[in-house]
């Protein structure tokens, strides 16, 4: 499996290019500093990492495309290292594709 630096990479040739974080109930762009509503995000493709000497260490990448057409990703930690916020506000977003 590629890494997550390397599928990063790779995403942001193909117009991945914006940072995203959660925030206040919301999807923040660190581009754009436009917030989007679950319903205003659809995840285009998703990621799974497992840390190379502990599985706990486990990352999920998501590639999303907002209702305005802006791409980019969010990461986010998998299993028990998930940021709860970020998990919440993933579980929320009816429109996923892979």
């Amino acid at each position: 499996m590629d890494s997550l630096i390397t599928v990063l990479d790779a995403l942001e040739t193909k117009g991945f290019t914006t940072q995203f974080e959660v925030s206040h109930l919301k999807l923040l762009s660190l581009k754009t500093e436009k917030r989007f509503a679950p319903d205003q995000v659809k995840i285009i493709h998703f990621y799974r990492f497992e840390g190379e000497s502990n599985p706990d260490d486990g990352a999920i990448l998501y590639a999303i495309e907002t209702n305005t057409y802006e791409k980019g990703t969010l990461v986010d930690g998998y299993g028990p290292t998930s940021d709860s916020t970020k998990a919440d506000f993933m579980k929320q977003v009816a429109n996923i594709q892979k």
